[in-house]
């Protein structure tokens, strides 16, 4: 007989699912390799637990816990997937904060890491949060990915002065200094509005647009 700890802790984890076959498809990737001690607070909303584990360095896996934290099973599937199936919001932000990949693969641990990722049926984490009905998660994914967006126009307008050989033709000195002090003002917004709106961010991006624009095509012209 299991002990009764046991079956709860199993009770929990299969409660989080919405289908008998996803916790089949959980459970035979656990039984082919050794369980990710991540997996039990982030598919029950153990925050705490979480955070224990990344902070404590007593614990018995705080050594390994960023190689943990990307750790995918036999399928593809990481802890983001789990904790959206699972509409653990709060998780995700925990996630967010030690590095999991909310987006592109990358050698830096940050929050813009795997949010763009597909899974084993070609979905993004947001496509399972969606597929779930977990409006929260999808909506903080929404958030995540439209920093991201303005990160990357960010990025891409600052190759105009550190590649001008890129560009489409001249840069001259008063341009490259607006676009350079548009960019620098950018990131300072994103720095000092981490609680920032999806709209506010889109506004962002659109100020930042409609600087360089006028430029680039300043810049095309014989």
């Amino acid at each position: 007989m299991e002990p009764e700890g046991t079956l709860e802790s199993e009770g929990s984890e299969k409660s989080v699912f919405s289908s008998q076959q996803e916790y089949e498809e959980y459970q035979e990737a656990d039984e082919t390799g050794t369980e990710n001690p991540l997996l039990q607070p982030a598919l029950t909303g153990d925050v705490e637990g979480l955070q224990k584990i990344f902070e404590d360095p007593e614990h018995p896996h705080h050594e390994h816990a960023v190689q943990l934290l990307m750790e995918e099973d036999i399928v593809g599937r990481n802890l983001l997937y789990a904790a959206c199936m699972a509409g653990k919001s709060d998780v995700i932000r925990a996630l967010a904060k030690y590095g999991v990949n909310l987006n592109e693969t990358t050698t830096r641990v940050e929050l813009d890491v795997d949010i763009e990722a597909l899974n084993f049926r070609g979905e993004r984490a947001r496509d399972v949060a969606a597929r779930y009905s977990q409006t929260e998660c999808v909506h903080f994914l929404d958030w995540a990915d439209a920093r991201l967006l303005l990160k990357r126009f960010i990025a891409k307008s600052s190759l105009i002065i550190t590649e001008p050989e890129k560009g489409p033709g001249k840069l001259f000195k008063e341009d490259k200094n607006t676009i350079l002090n548009a960019c620098r003002m950018k990131n300072e917004w994103l720095e000092t509005h981490p609680e920032a709106s999806i709209s506010e961010i889109f506004e962002q991006k659109q100020q930042l647009e409609e600087i360089v624009a006028p430029i680039l095509t300043k810049m095309s012209t014989p």
